[in-house]
Parts: structure tokens; sequence; C-alpha cells
């Protein structure tokens, strides 16, 4: 028997995804939407990370570990309010990282045409992450699983609609009962 929970929180999520997928613009409209706090994951990136990837070199997990933990502990301080964040996540072991910070955490995966998020970034003026590593970022990407609370959309499609799709998605899974697990689904 279905039993909606009485003590409804706003939700933590992550959007994911690739260079220019568009995480900063969805998630800052995703989180005006919900009314709460946006965060991008490119500021708790150490000086250090930021200057590699601006030379073309692509993180590695080392890189990675303590910029995962310190967004895990920003949406963990950010449990009651509720949060979103727009972080890569592009593998499992890194979105079980922020999981394991913040268990009621769901994934929104923007996902598209590599043609597409190559042509965003290189029109991005002053960032630090060149289209060059667009491929490498690709090659790491693992989707979202079925057993991980999320859904992809297509990158291309007009911001509010993504918006919308997701909070749809939201509200299943928030009147969901205990397992607590929406199966993610695949761009549209």
């Amino acid at each position: 028997m279905f039993h909606a929970p009485t003590n409804r929180r706003p939700p933590l999520v992550v959007v994911m995804g690739v260079a220019g997928s568009g995480k900063t613009t969805v998630g800052q409209a995703l989180a005006d939407r919900l009314g709460i706090e946006y965060a991008d994951a490119d500021a708790f990136h150490s000086p250090a990370s930021v200057a590699k990837m601006a030379a073309g070199h692509p993180l590695d997990d080392d890189d990675r570990a303590p910029w995962l933990v310190a967004i895990g502990a920003w949406l963990a301080q950010h449990q009651n309010s509720g949060a979103v964040v727009g972080c890569s996540a592009l593998r499992r072991r890194y979105r079980d990282v922020l999981r394991a910070a913040a268990p009621d955490v769901a994934f929104l995966h923007l996902d598209g045409d590599p043609a597409v998020l190559t042509q965003r970034v290189a029109e991005r003026p002053g960032h630090f992450m060149p289209a060059s590593l667009i491929t490498s970022q690709l090659e790491t990407l693992e989707p979202l699983e079925p057993d991980e609370r999320g859904r992809a959309l297509d990158l291309t499609s007009p911001v509010e609609d993504i918006v919308t799709g997701f909070t749809a998605t939201l509200d299943v899974v928030t009147e969901r009962t205990l397992d607590r697990v929406a199966p993610c689904s695949t761009p549209a």
C-alpha cells in the first residue's frame, strides 16, 4: 500500500553531465523553481585542478577526491533546506561519494550530442575547460544506472522543459515508499 511521506523536505539535486551540457543554466533554473540554493561545483575545485584543466589535462581520481568530498559536505549541510549543485559526477563511484554524504540526493543527467557539447564549450569565453577535454569526459562518463535515483534528459531541450520534466520526477521520487529509488530514464 502507498503511504506518502508526511514530512517532505526540499530536495537535494545534482545536475550532472560533461562540460557544456548546461549544468549551470539548468541547475540555477531548477533551484529558482524550487526556491532553494544553487552552487556550481567549479567553485569547489582547487587552484591546482583548475590550472591542470586549463592546460588541457584531464583530472584524475586523486584530483577529484577532495573536490567530491567538499561537494558532498555542502550537500549534507543543505539536507534540511534543499539545494542544487551543478557537478559533472561522471562516474558511478563519484556519485557514490556524493550519496554517502547526502543519501537523499537525486541526479539530473543532461545528456546529448557530443558535437553540441564541443560547440558549446568552444563558444564559452574565459572558461578554464577547453573543448579538447570533451572527448576525455565522454570516455569517463558512466550514465545513471537503473538503481540510481534520477533521470536523464536531453540537453538540447528548452531549459524550462528540462526543469518541468525533472520536477515532475521529483514529485514521483518524494511520493515513493521506503525504497526511495526512482529508476533513471533515458532522454526522450
